[in-house]
């Protein structure tokens, strides 16, 4: 069964209907410049690596990791696999990073991977060196003991290369655990008409055993998609876990094992990609289920009801089952057999004119055909984005857009992306969120204790989510916003990275060479200013400030802290102090 579809609530108490800017400050933000002893190797993609997956997955890794549990303490990985910490207590005496372990040497790997961390606790560390193998470490408690050497008590060759993506620690029935959730990018014989590859999220549990005297892996589950999620977490204790994606995961391997049969033992009819095609207009949906060979109308499983629809071939599970984006009349609607093949069945809408997003919220196993109904209204609504002059008047009540500020956001969704809540027992999506044009803009760790934030826009805003798996009817809460956000990183045509401050206080921007930009809350002003326009005096202001780095190389790491702005290059790491906290 499918699982139900959910929204995001926006708290309207965050939202400033009246924010109008930000005004640039030229007050210098304070730059303190790090030179490494060795330079951070950038993992660069071979020419076997070509997918957009893999730029998102690995071509634009941020090689820089910020300590959640102890601010101002970052990490990073050099070209002589040094894992180096620099713990900022005082900007003006920075002093050189310190090394806190280091990798093996491994050759064997013909297309490595950048090595990757995660920090699961106060005292434990998840690292993986690029070419598989995964180390769990002892780490004692860090911040003030940030220099002391860490014990590894894990590691083991896990399958092909890998980025960690999170990981956390716990100790149920006495027993320490850590979840580690890897992504692999890979090749996929399978997928013959695609790109050839697909995408792997990889969940493990590594056990204490002997009272914490070794650890092994307990548990290996792996879902699989088809596109990089912008976001995949786990829930605390190992309960669950999150993922935002362009197109759906699914859980296929346990252990090992192919799962391939429900809990029931009902045999699954093996259907070929996609499952079923689907088209609308305004008044009906037809959907087109691809059928095994062979089958008979006598044979034909067919329900509708109650908003739900199922498919299928007597004696085996459903072929498409789940319930609809919205109701229909099932009085209306019927299915016929199309040459053998296929069964078409035609759904009548009860909101004659209301588009869908998706046919089953959830599922992406089937493909979106646009009819011509449906691409002669698309057309009709963006008419008023064709005219010659980009700014024909700027005063006018709905001016033209500029179309250099479309993002792939700004239009008709051809892909449905999701939020989905898997369970961590079944593995089974419990709550999907349809993101529709909400495109996702960064991760930011405000609470270590908390799942990640996710940050996404919504019309010009950015809006801070925070994941509460614990509450089933409100899983998601917003708790922050930083205005017109959304719309600003639009614009910004080089950027790179995009970030947060924990405590929200400001935002930040990177892009590929030099230049940061910094986005503050606002805040009182001391003089009084005046709106020209409205007449209305102005209480705060909200400030944008610009900082350039003093360096020609690529930027590689970019993370921030409620007090400091890191970025790291090839040579350096700059620290930027952005609060005086």
């Amino acid at each position: 069964m499918s699982s139900p579809n959910y929204s995001l609530k926006v708290n309207r108490e965050l939202l400033d209907p009246n924010f109008e800017s930000y005004r640039l400050s030229l007050d210098p933000i304070p730059s303190y410049n790090v030179e490494l002893d060795a330079a951070v190797e950038e993992v660069k993609l071979k020419e076997t690596q070509y997918t957009l997956d893999h730029v998102r997955a690995f071509g634009m890794y941020n090689y820089l990791h910020l300590d959640p549990w102890y601010p101002d303490s970052v990490f990073f990985v050099d070209c002589k696999g040094r894992v180096l910490n620099l713990t900022v207590t005082l900007d003006t005496a920075l002093g050189k990073p310190k090394e806190v372990f280091r990798l093996s040497p491994d050759g064997g790997c013909e297309e490595p991977l950048c090595p990757s961390l995660s920090l699961p606790s106060a005292s434990w560390a998840a690292l993986s060196d690029g070419t598989g193998r995964l180390y769990l470490l002892r780490t004692s408690q860090r911040g003030e003991n940030s220099h002391l050497q860490w014990e590894p008590q894990f590691n083991q060759q896990m399958g092909e290369p890998f980025v960690i993506l999170h990981s956390l620690a716990h100790v149920q029935g006495g027993v320490h655990s850590l979840e580690v959730l890897l992504l692999r990018v890979q090749k996929d014989p399978q997928e013959s008409k695609g790109s050839g590859f697909s995408v792997t999220l990889e969940w493990i549990t590594v056990a204490a055993q002997d009272q914490g005297k070794r650890y092994e892996v307990r548990t290996r589950r792996l879902l699989t998609g088809k596109s990089v999620p912008h976001y995949a977490a786990l829930e605390p204790q190992g309960r669950g876990l999150m993922v935002a994606s362009e197109k759906p995961f699914a859980c296929t391997h346990l252990d090992g094992k192919a799962v391939e049969t429900p809990a029931d033992g009902t045999q699954r009819l093996r259907v070929p990609h996609p499952l079923y095609f689907w088209q609308q207009t305004a008044e009906d949906v037809t959907v087109s289920v691809r059928m095994p060979e062979g089958f008979s109308k006598d044979q034909v499983q067919f329900r509708l009801a109650g908003g739900s629809l199922s498919v299928g071939v007597q004696g085996f599970a459903p072929i498409l089952e789940g319930a609809l984006h919205a109701a229909v009349d099932p009085e209306a609607s019927a299915w016929v057999i199309k040459d053998n093949k296929s069964l078409e069945v035609t759904l009548q809408k009860l909101e004659e004119g209301s588009t869908w997003p998706e046919l089953v919220p959830g599922d992406g196993r089937g493909e979106y055909m646009v009819s011509e109904e449906q691409a002669a209204l698309i057309h009709e609504r963006l008419t008023y984005l064709t005219v010659d002059d980009l700014n024909a008047n700027g005063e006018a009540e709905k001016p033209p857009c500029n179309s250099q500020e479309l993002e792939d956001c700004d239009g008709f969704p051809e892909d449905s992306s999701s939020l989905t809540h898997f369970d961590g027992g079944t593995l089974q999506p419990t709550q999907v969120v349809n993101l529709g044009s909400h495109q996702y803009l960064f991760t930011v760790d405000a609470d270590p204790s908390e799942m990640p934030c996710l940050c996404l826009r919504h019309d010009v805003d950015a809006l801070v989510w925070q994941p509460r798996p614990a509450q089933p009817d409100a899983m998601w809460e917003h708790i922050a916003t930083f205005n017109a956000l959304g719309y600003v990183q639009a614009s910004k045509r080089d950027k790179k990275f995009s970030t947060c401050a924990p405590d929200f206080s400001y935002a930040a921007l990177g892009e590929c060479l030099r230049r940061t930009f910094i986005y503050r809350q606002p805040a009182p002003v001391d003089t009084v200013l005046f709106n020209r326009k409205q007449g209305r005096q102005v209480g705060q202001v909200a400030k944008q400030q610009v900082a350039s780095l003093d360096s020609a190389d690529p930027v590689l790491g970019f993370r921030a802290s409620n007090e400091r702005l890191f970025v790291l290059t090839e040579k350096n790491l700059f620290v930027l102090k952005v609060n005086n906290n």
